[in-house]
């Protein structure tokens, strides 16, 4: 006998808005009914083509839950309603079939895709929050376990000799009484393709490479300097080692015991891959100690976030109402320190290593010159129609696409842990979430590791569950 059965499903992830904003509408599309169509009767069932298989997706249970700093985890249950009954033998397979679409959806990234268009195809949202959902399916530039964000009616004033007026992105919107710092709004992230300097300078945070100003910029334009020659000479005549080092978020014990365990010496060159502070137990330590053995590095979206609060702090911007680890280390680094921190480039290119170091990645098939600082610091996995983003999708690391010659070496990616592939090896082994901290010495590729003390910061993983 034929039945109607009726599968069912949930979802869980986190977006970096509001409850409030998530659930405003307009044109009688308020109380979150914009984001029931997009979660489910459109997005989810577009992902797992729902209607082809003959079921029509129905939300059971939409629970949103606000989390500090301003985001907010989701979980929807779900409920595939069959347009035609079933006996029990159609109905397994249809279950099967089910839980292999949602699978691959998850993995393949098909699933954020998926929302993301319907959203942006939403009516219910102004458009300023619409974009900001539509991005936060996609690419989350920030992570979700940290305070971001400025105060609220701050004024950010000149940064650097750049003239906020003239800035696309340092617009005051007196109606919504809010203050968009150097980076612009929390989400506010749409940028044209070539506009790797996002804005024109950008409040002294990111400078103008344009052909026109390369001369005007750090290292001439070049977004990444060269291994320095002394260096260089170094390595041919001393044979000393370079020793890059994944994300250390200021877990300064496991650092000091990572060089000893690397048969460090003064004469080693020490590069670090990004993310030296924030949320592990001494950052200034971290900073300081990097300095003073003559370190290089590249910059992380953490310690982006550093420079960027020192940048706010020297225009007069309020400290943030809600106490941000950022604004803490752009507050006690030392001025010596700071420099340092400043002069941290996007990416170091080493030809006499074949070599590139970068902290989060590279889009293949794009010359160095026109890689976006932004998901420099930030990308996780490249989709199969080309999107970047800075979730995880297991299926997707951007790392596979890289086909060199020069070998990359990164971090950033702690979901991932130790990557190594033909030309490209991730060093991120979540040392501040009680993994490992990990190096790789050069030009022999070793790998030396040493484990945390202990966890010091819990995990929040950077993809749907």
């Amino acid at each position: 006998d034929k039945m109607m059965f009726t599968l069912g499903g949930e979802l869980k992830f986190s977006l970096g808005v509001t409850r409030t904003e998530l659930e405003s509408g307009h044109g009688g599309h308020g109380h979150g009914s914009a984001f029931r169509r997009v979660a489910l009767r459109e997005g989810i069932g577009a992902s797992i083509n729902a209607k082809e298989m003959g079921f029509d997706v129905n939300i059971s249970k939409l629970v949103m839950v606000d989390v500090e700093g301003g985001s907010t985890d989701v979980m929807v249950q779900f409920q595939l309603d069959p347009r035609d009954a079933m006996d029990i033998g159609e109905a397994e397979r249809a279950a099967k079939e089910v839980n292999g679409a949602l699978a691959s959806a998850m993995n393949d990234g098909k699933m954020a895709m998926s929302l993301a268009h319907v959203a942006r195809e939403e009516k219910g949202w102004t458009a300023k929050i619409r974009d900001r959902i539509v991005e936060e399916f996609l690419f989350e530039t920030e992570d979700d376990d940290e305070d971001k964000g400025f105060d609220e009616g701050a004024d950010q004033g000149e940064v650097d000799g750049v003239d906020d007026d003239d800035s696309e992105f340092n617009e005051y919107d007196e109606e919504e009484e809010e203050y968009d710092g150097p980076f612009g709004m929390e989400g506010d992230i749409i940028y044209a393709k070539d506009d790797i300097w996002l804005g024109g300078g950008n409040g002294g945070v990111f400078f103008d490479y344009s052909e026109t100003n390369a001369k005007n910029s750090p290292y001439q334009g070049n977004l990444g300097p060269y291994l320095v020659d002394a260096a260089v000479d170094r390595a041919k005549q001393n044979q000393p080692k370079v020793i890059a080092i994944g994300d250390v978020h200021g877990c300064i014990d496991e650092l000091q015991a990572l060089l000893r365990k690397c048969d460090y010496h003064p004469g080693d060159l020490v590069v670090f891959l990004g993310d030296l502070v924030c949320k592990g137990p001494d950052s200034l330590s971290v900073v300081q100690m990097a300095r003073e053995i003559g370190a290089i590095g590249v910059r992380g979206n953490h310690d982006f976030e550093v420079v960027r609060w020192h940048q706010a702090i020297k225009s007069g911007a309020d400290p943030p109402v809600i106490g941000s680890e950022h604004y803490y280390v752009a507050s006690a680094l030392s001025t010596a320190d700071l420099k340092w921190m400043y002069s941290l480039p996007w990416f170091i290119s080493s030809s006499h290593l074949n070599a590139l170091f970068v902290h989060a990645g590279f889009v293949s098939g794009i010359r160095l010159a026109k890689q976006n600082p932004r998901l420099m610091m930030n990308m996780r996995s490249i989709l199969p129609d080309g999107t970047v983003t800075s979730k995880f999708f297991s299926n997707w690391p951007w790392a596979r696409l890289w086909d060199g010659p020069q070998t990359v070496f990164f971090g950033h990616d702690a979901d991932r842990g130790l990557q190594q592939y033909e030309h490209a090896i991730g060093l991120d082994t979540g040392c501040v979430y009680g993994g490992k901290l990990t190096a790789c010495i050069l030009p022999e590729r070793r790998l030396v590791s040493v484990n945390a003390k202990r966890e010091y910061f819990q995990y929040r993983r950077k993809h749907f569950d």
